[in-house]
């Protein structure tokens, strides 16, 4: 076993998970001492990124102390074990605090792990802590009003970028090197959003695949747990834990069929984003995928993001409404607002929003008879400044695989003039989580690998 070293704090936050497992194997690092350097860097960093919230560091210490008695003994209990996890504060992780973002449930303390959470544990994951998020999930930039703002880890100097949302925490914990993987929820895009900010990994799964039992809903009908890591080709392993389903290798993208999500006409794209995309998409026809042009008949961009977001206001009052009532102080008005106008809406107004819903379905449908992936810019824009208001279409191009159930997977696709991350997301039939993770994993290789921000 190797002995520690002063710069193993940086060593371990900048390997992938692959890395650091098959280091675990040979027996030179330990995951007793690469979770002391998790530890360290949280302590370093987190005091000015504000995304680690609650800690259980002496139960992962032992945790940890476990697992390296196992791969020791060559014994591990899956390809995870000694990974060091962040979950999302609206994930229930026995014994800390799950309050989802919402101050109302700042003393609410987890009696049980999530359905998700137990996975990685029975799988020998080691769970840190929590991290930050929006309030109650609804929102895309992590500036709450109860646990403060999350700065991404990506920035110009003197000017604080925002990670993007709802899991913002998740994001900048995995770019900053806090954790090897984070969880997060992904409502309307709110997995991968933060991912593309960051420059990380992140997986929308489909619906179903990953169990949301212990997960504060904001929509019973959009959410979705997913994982967010540095590498796309760590997302294999975390996936397989979280699901149950193992994932197959993929030996290429020739003669695979990709749909070419056409929505310039509709969308205005920043031109640094779009530039990426077109180089992405060479990249892709120089491996041998086949290109075609794909868009959607019923998907209608902002009217149907509306209509997620009036479903989101909608189901969130009925998991809240009990406790708002009780304690509405507990509760932003902003908070109180959204979840009021939901409430106002007519009967019509809201079966026409999941009849929205419905009809991304069908466009799913249409385009996986024709191609085996469709590809689109996960974001039309890169990470944005706090005191800038957010892009009102921020989520136009990630709400579509919420609605329709599918996988979608982001991944970075280069960097800004300013140096700023831009990422692509590969989205796959329902139930072909592998297949949209494998493709990313494929791209990630050809683009040049995993991002690292400067000075992490």
């Amino acid at each position: 076993m190797k002995t520690n070293s002063a710069d193993l704090p940086l060593k371990a936050s900048q390997r992938t998970w692959a890395a650091q497992a098959a280091a675990f194997a040979l027996g030179r690092w330990s995951p007793l001492e690469v979770f002391d350097a998790y530890a360290q860097r949280i302590a370093a960093l987190n005091p000015v990124l504000n995304a680690v919230l609650d800690t259980r560091f002496t139960a992962a210490r032992e945790e940890s102390a476990s697992s390296a008695d196992r791969w020791a003994r060559g014994a591990p209990l899956s390809e995870i074990d000694g990974a060091v996890v962040l979950v999302k504060a609206n994930i229930a992780v026995e014994g800390l605090p799950w309050h989802a973002g919402i101050k109302a449930y700042e003393r609410r303390i987890a009696r049980e792990d999530a359905a998700c959470v137990a996975r990685l544990k029975a799988a020998g994951a080691v769970i840190a802590g929590t991290v930050n998020m929006e309030e109650a999930a609804l929102g895309a930039v992590t500036d709450n009003p109860w646990f403060g703002r999350t700065l991404n880890p990506w920035g110009a100097e003197g000017e604080a970028f925002a990670p993007g949302g709802s899991s913002g925490g998740s994001g900048a914990a995995v770019a900053a090197g806090l954790c090897i993987m984070a969880l997060g929820t992904d409502t309307m895009g709110s997995v991968r959003i933060p991912a593309a900010y960051c420059g990380v990994s992140g997986h929308k799964p489909s619906r179903g695949a990953i169990d949301t039992g212990g997960v504060t809903a904001l929509s019973t009908t959009l959410d979705h747990v997913g994982p967010l890591t540095r590498s796309a080709r760590d997302l294999s392993a975390f996936l397989a834990a979280l699901s149950g389903q193992p994932q197959r290798p993929q030996k290429g993208l020739t003669g695979v069929t990709i749909g070419r999500w056409r929505f310039e006409d509709d969308l205005e794209c920043a031109p640094d984003v779009m530039a990426a995309f077109e180089t992405a998409l060479a990249r892709l026809d120089a491996a041998g995928a086949r290109i075609v042009d794909v868009r959607p008949k019923h998907y209608a961009y902002g009217k149907s993001r509306r209509a997620g977001l009036l479903i989101s206001e909608i189901e969130a009052l009925h998991v809240h409404g009990a406790q708002l009532q009780k304690t509405p102080e507990g509760f932003s008005q902003s908070l109180r607002d959204l979840l009021g106008w939901g409430a106002r809406q007519s009967a019509e107004k809201i079966e026409a929003a999941y009849d929205l819903v419905r009809a991304a379905e069908q466009d799913a449908a249409d385009w996986f008879e024709a191609c085996d992936l469709v590809v689109a810019p996960t974001a039309l824009e890169p990470a944005f400044a706090f005191g800038q208001p957010a892009p009102a279409g921020q989520a136009d191009l990630t709400a579509f695989a919420d609605m329709a159930g599918v996988p979608a997977t982001a991944v970075p696709m280069g960097l800004t003039s300013a140096g700023l991350p831009v990422s692509i997301q590969f989205l796959a039939p329902q139930g072909r989580d592998g297949l949209s993770v494998r493709a990313a994993t494929q791209f990630e290789m050809m683009a040049g690998g995993p991002l690292i921000p400067p000075g992490y």
